[in-house]
């Protein structure tokens, strides 16, 4: 059975990026901290990491993840999807138009202009095709930004949220949560290490 899996690093105060997010600064100032614990040697981190890698049958990102990590300074052979897993699942871009061109294409793209739902509807789509292909259940991993997870948490299309909590206060940048619509989370496992705690929730 093919789950949708909203996953993404978060700070203490709430934010998933720090200020002044771009291009060329991914993360906004101070936010490469959110991501330590994907490139720690703590064995429990490196398992958490290598685990969601291999389970993602279709990935789901916004537009401006996919300029970060399409960028010059994004993504390469050896450090992609799961940072050093570098995972070759098929992505799935939420946008209001395609690029006019693709640094990573080696990767499998598509790009959805018609709103997250459809972009996690596309996804699953291609999970379920790589799970009957494998012989095992895949599922569609929302990985970010902040915007389309909240949209697809909004619109219902999230079974389980795993968060990665990291510690750190970053006075500002983008939030997860803000205004929207209410949800009831159920606490499934915590995992803690030396540089996150590793939550995860079935949605409600």
């Amino acid at each position: 059975m093919t789950r949708i899996i909203a996953d993404i690093s978060m700070s203490l105060d709430g934010f998933v990026t720090g200020p002044e997010p771009g291009p060329r600064n991914g993360l906004g100032t101070g936010g490469e901290a959110l991501h330590t614990w994907a490139f720690s040697t703590d064995p429990e981190d490196r398992r958490i990491l290598r685990e969601a890698t291999a389970r993602s049958g279709a990935v789901v990102l916004g537009r401006r993840l996919f300029d970060v990590v399409d960028g010059p300074q994004g993504w390469s052979e050896e450090t992609g999807y799961g940072a050093g897993e570098a995972g070759r699942p098929a992505f799935v871009v939420v946008t209001s138009a395609p690029p006019e061109s693709v640094r990573l294409t080696d990767l499998d793209w598509t790009f959805v202009t018609t709103g997250v739902p459809d972009a996690v509807a596309v996804a699953r789509a291609h999970a379920e095709a790589a799970s009957s292909e494998r012989g095992e259940d895949l599922d569609v991993v929302l990985m970010g930004g902040g915007a389309v997870i909240r949209a697809a948490l909004d619109a219902g299309v999230v079974d389980t949220l795993s968060l990665h909590l990291a510690p750190v206060t970053l006075g500002a940048g983008t939030p997860l949560f803000t205004r929207g619509v209410p949800r009831t989370l159920v606490q499934r496992t915590v995992t803690s290490t030396s540089t996150a705690t590793h939550l995860i929730y079935d949605v409600c």
